[in-house]
C-alpha cells in the first residue's frame, strides 16, 4: 500500500484547499436543491411551479424557486462535488461556477421579480444578490486557493 506525500497545502483527508472550497460549495448547492422540495423550508410550497415567474414558493420564505431552480441547485452542487476530485477541476468550478453566477446576476438585474417569460428560473431580488455574492466568492477562492495549489505543485 502506497501512502500519498502530505505536503502543508494539503489536508488530512488529501484534498487541496481548493478541493474543499469546491467541495464545501457542492454540498451546500445540494442541501439548498433539496431543501427547495421540503415544505415549511419553502414557505408557499403550494404555489411551487416547474418553472416561471409565477411559483410563488419561496426556500426560507425569501428566496424565489421553482422545481427548475431546485434542479439547478442540485446539478450545480453534483458538479461542485464531482470536480473537487482534483485541484484543477475544483479550481475550474469555482472560477468558471463563479462567473456563470456573475452573468446570473446581470441577467436577474433585468429579470428579477418581473412577471416576464425571461424570468423562467424565477428570480427575485434577495436571489440576485445571493448570486453576486456567490460569484464573488467563487471566483475569488478559485484564484486565490487554485493558484496556491499550482505554485506548489510545481515543485
Amino acid at each position: 500500500m502506497t501512502s500519498r506525500p502530505v505536503n502543508a497545502q494539503t489536508s488530512r483527508a488529501g484534498r487541496t484547499p481548493v478541493q474543499l472550497a469546491s467541495l464545501v460549495f457542492g454540498i451546500v448547492f445540494l442541501l439548498v436543491g433539496v431543501l427547495g422540495f421540503i415544505p415549511g423550508v419553502t414557505a408557499n410550497y403550494g404555489d411551487l411551479l416547474f418553472a416561471g415567474s409565477g411559483s410563488g414558493a419561496l426556500l426560507l420564505g425569501v428566496f424565489q424557486v421553482s422545481i427548475l431552480h431546485n434542479i439547478v441547485h442540485l446539478l450545480f452542487g453534483v458538479a461542485g462535488v464531482a470536480l473537487a476530485r482534483t485541484a484543477s477541476g475544483a479550481r475550474n468550478f469555482l472560477i468558471w461556477g463563479g462567473v456563470i453566477y456573475f452573468v446570473l446576476w446581470i441577467y436577474g438585474l433585468f429579470v428579477a421579480g418581473g412577471d416576464t417569460p425571461a424570468n423562467f428560473v424565477p428570480l427575485n431580488n434577495a436571489d440576485n444578490w445571493l448570486h453576486l455574492i456567490l460569484a464573488i466568492a467563487m471566483v475569488a477562492l478559485g484564484l486565490l486557493l487554485g493558484r496556491r495549489d499550482t505554485t506548489t505543485n510545481r515543485r
